[in-house]
């Protein structure tokens, strides 16, 4: 068997902290080939497409063994994990990896769904589970909804890793100006939610896999922040599913298995829904170190009994 990681340039990618080097290394545990490329590397010629590729070793990390252009539909399994931004170039990509999906290949996740599925606007689907969310380009929409909830916070709808997300009060300076901004002078629209100030106790993420959850980590944010994303400085700790999560990722499954989103991360705070992340979830790494299990090994497992 082979598969294929469309990602980021490898020389990007931290072993030590990184879910597409887990599932990597996971995927050669299990004794198959693990090729790797761009999405600029994807290329149709008719109704095939193909990848400049290259097979690697990914134990000890990072060797290569050939390069080869090689028909999508030779791979018994693709994952798409390049992070967002989700822009052209991406989107691209995923009706490339379409072209394979048709001819039997599972691709993970489902390229339809990278496009249907924001990761901020996908978790609307659910907005009885959320704190009170509104998303608008209007800025006296925003600052009205900011005035009734009176603690909130901003995030851009393509934003990743906790980048672009402001908190703002509804006495906050300034706060036209600060809405006109973040809209691109109501151009653009961003998601406002009200603020769950249970936060500093941590926002959980939760991998869920085929539709059930598989582990999860507590984000603590650092001194002088509410984010808690990794990529902020947030602290991971070991953390076991609330009954309420447990309800919550329950509700999620067959949406999430319908859709062909195998390989997900919900984000929780305080029992309620903030995200759905598709693209790239991380939190593979964290949840291994914290529990003492190859987590990354059962994904696979589940993966070989589903293709």
């Amino acid at each position: 068997m082979q598969f294929l990681f469309v990602l980021d340039p490898i020389k990007d990618i931290n072993e030590s902290k990184d879910s597409s080097a887990a599932l990597m290394q996971a995927t050669s545990r299990k004794n198959i080939n693990v090729w790797i490329c761009t999405p600029q590397d994807l290329e149709a010629r008719g109704d095939e497409v193909w990848a400049s590729s290259t097979q690697v070793n990914t134990d000890p990390w990072i060797s290569f063994i050939r390069n080869d252009c090689i028909p999508l539909a030779n791979f018994n399994c693709i994952w798409m994990r390049k992070d967002p931004p989700v822009n052209e170039a991406y989107l691209y990509a995923t009706h490339l990896l379409e072209v394979a999906e048709r001819k039997g290949v599972k691709v993970i996740n489902k390229p339809s769904s990278l496009r249907a599925w924001n990761e901020k606007l996908g978790a609307l689907r659910y907005s009885h589970l959320m704190a009170p969310t509104i998303v608008a380009s209007k800025v006296n929409d925003l600052i009205n909804f900011a005035k009734i909830n009176e603690d909130v916070v901003v995030k851009p709808l393509g934003g990743k890793g906790g980048q672009g997300v402001i908190r703002i009060t509804k006495n906050s300076p300034a706060i036209k100006a600060m809405i006109e901004l973040i809209t691109s002078q109501e151009q653009l629209p961003v998601m406002m939610q009200k603020f769950i100030p249970e936060v500093k106790n941590g926002d959980k993420r939760i991998i869920i896999v085929n539709g059930e959850p598989m582990g999860s980590i507590n984000r603590i944010p650092q001194d002088g922040d509410f984010r808690s994303n990794l990529a902020m400085g947030g602290k991971a700790e070991k953390s076991e599913l609330s009954s309420n999560e447990k309800k919550i990722c329950s509700e999620l499954s067959d949406h999430l298995k319908n859709e062909g989103l195998f390989f997900v991360g919900i984000d929780v705070i305080n029992g309620m829904l903030s995200e759905i992340n598709v693209t790239s979830p991380t939190g593979l790494r964290e949840i291994e170190r914290l529990s003492n299990k190859y987590i990354s090994d059962e994904v696979i497992n589940v993966l070989l009994q589903n293709i």
